[in-house]
């Protein structure tokens, strides 16, 4: 499942059981002020946790936090915010989840909660805005895909970022022709693939494409845009852009990263999580400024705005709606997140916050060219998609997915992906 890139290869200290925190490990004290927190289990525990003790510790109150393993959270989340005891707030992913919650009246509309709306980068809002309301607002760092790459490899092989996707392909070709794998792909979670199809489709057609395809839009996978961008998919594949056997290399395990890192590739398109984890696995080449990143190159003639970013804008905070502490919970959210302690945390843990203001902090910090870079890119984005297994319903996603692997697999052609996906969208 991808519902937890940003989180994987960090530290997983909890089971789908409870982890209580905040002082108790009892029920939560619903309409006393006391609330409960869902949140999913990794690098952001601390700050989760120092959030709620600081808002215990102001009113008094002895505060619930439970955190999830990933893979079992989010059929739970669906189950428990149906029933009369969910949780007062709890993280999601926004995109489609998060608009039928909001459908079936299961959240808070947080528009005119005072305090929160202006606190984030405006980009970073869209995937939890249905309506013109908005129902959740960001917990974690800001997660665009970016291109990482070895830059030792690069400087052996006299290389520099490509500008737009025609130096993308000579250097595909130049260090093919040096018996180096030019990008290592995770393919055997299926999702990796993804990302070349969200950024190629928006360099060639722009954010107009891809809101018909995520707003399922009649005929949007049959868009002009949509099979040139899978030509130029076919075209990288056609040019061995890729490890031999990428569908059976896990991003999961380490393993796609690990061939860029030991220079056995030059790139990586992943998610900017990915940083902490190739700083984690292998400190030294970081240490020793041999990881580089840029953004996903432009494509000739194409419509999409170069600031552009797909990828995961952040994980949220909701409120559920049969909470019956929503006063205190919206407190916890105005009063604990976000703030400048929080966002503190979330420093020190080398997360990048996605409010603005906050450039120059971030420039003198440990990791200050990676935070800027990545703030830059959020700050200056003129259209932030989340990533379309998210955005789109499950079985749309899943269907896109499993045409999308044929499609790198040489099985199906970009017309015959783009009738797949007409047909599931209808």
């Amino acid at each position: 499942m991808r519902v937890h890139r940003y989180l994987r290869g960090l530290l997983a200290l909890a089971t789908a059981s409870v982890l209580a925190a905040c002082g108790t490990s009892g029920p939560s004290a619903s309409g006393t002020g006391d609330i409960t927190v869902w949140a999913i289990t990794g690098g952001y525990n601390a700050v989760f946790q120092n959030s709620l003790q600081a808002y215990d510790t102001k009113h008094g109150k002895h505060s619930q936090l439970q955190l999830f393993q990933s893979d079992t959270y989010k059929q739970k989340i669906q189950v428990t915010l149906g029933s009369g005891n969910p949780p007062d707030v709890f993280e999601n992913w926004g995109g489609s989840g998060l608009s039928s919650l909001a459908q079936q009246n299961l959240v808070v509309d947080l528009s005119t909660t005072p305090g929160l709306k202006d606190r984030y980068l405006p980009s970073l809002l869209g995937s939890a805005t249905f309506g013109g309301k908005l129902y959740g607002v960001p917990m974690n760092g800001i997660s665009p895909g970016v291109i990482f790459y070895n830059k030792k490899i690069f400087a052996q092989n006299n290389l520099t970022p490509p500008k737009t996707f025609d130096d993308l392909l000579a250097l595909v070709r130049t260090l093919k022709g040096k018996g180096v794998t030019p990008f290592a792909l995770g393919g055997a979670q299926r999702w990796p693939q993804l990302m070349f199809e969200e950024y190629l489709i928006d360099r060639v057609g722009g954010d107009q494409v891809i809101d018909n395809i995520l707003n399922r839009v009649p005929g949007a996978w049959s868009d002009p845009a949509v099979l040139r961008a899978n030509q130029l998919i076919t075209q990288l594949l056609g040019e061995g852009a890729f490890e031999d056997g990428f569908s059976s290399v896990s991003y999961d395990t380490g393993q796609s990263t690990a061939l860029l890192y030991t220079g056995k590739a030059g790139m990586q398109l992943m998610g900017a999580w990915d940083y902490a984890s190739i700083k984690k696995a292998a400190p030294d080449f970081v240490q020793n400024g041999d990881l580089g990143w840029f953004p996903f190159p432009t494509v000739a003639g194409g419509g999409g705005d170069p600031s552009n970013l797909e990828g995961n804008p952040a994980n949220y905070y909701s409120v559920s709606a049969k909470s019956k502490s929503v006063p205190d919970a919206l407190a916890f959210l105005q009063e604990n997140v976000m703030t400048p302690t929080y966002i503190n945390d979330m420093l020190s843990a080398g997360r990048t916050p996605p409010v603005p203001g906050i450039r120059d902090q971030l420039a003198s910090r440990p990791d200050a060219p990676w935070n800027t870079f990545v703030y830059d890119l959020a700050q200056n984005a003129h259209h932030y998609a989340l990533s379309w297994d998210q955005a789109l319903p499950p079985g749309q996603a899943d269907t896109m997915l499993t045409e999308l692997s044929k499609l790198f697999l040489g099985q199906s052609t970009p017309q015959q992906f783009s009738a797949a996906m007409d047909k599931a969208a209808a």
